[in-house]
């Protein structure tokens, strides 16, 4: 099941790069991630929307969260087109994901804290 929404791979080679500082790193995209959630939630304003998508995409894909940055990339670039139905649904999706994630990212964590 991880390896369908985070990138094993990715996350070895963050896990190398930040060393002691990788927990954090997690730390930090969670906080951003439910930050930026709330965000799309909020804004009726389709350009910030289009920005919280795009920075919930990079943030994800940068984390190894594929899935996750896809469904952003698709509200990032469809928001201007679509009805206000299909963005809910859209954000519902992301929202689905990022249920699935954080515990795998906590997980993680957790996994990498042990392992010091």
């Amino acid at each position: 099941m991880a390896d369908k929404h985070l990138d094993p791979d990715v996350l070895s080679a963050l896990r190398e790069v930040m060393e002691d500082e990788y927990p954090k790193l997690l730390d930090t995209f969670l906080a951003d991630s439910e930050a930026r959630l709330n965000r799309l939630h909020a804004t009726e304003d389709t350009a910030q929307l289009i920005e919280a998508a795009h920075s919930l995409k990079g943030s994800s894909g940068n984390l190894g969260a594929n899935r996750l940055a896809e469904l952003c990339s698709q509200l990032e670039y469809n928001a201007n087109s679509m009805p206000s139905q299909s963005i809910k649904k859209l954000i519902a999706e992301i929202d689905d994901e990022f249920a699935i994630v954080r515990p795998l990212y906590k997980a993680e964590r957790q996994r990498s804290l042990t392992e010091r």
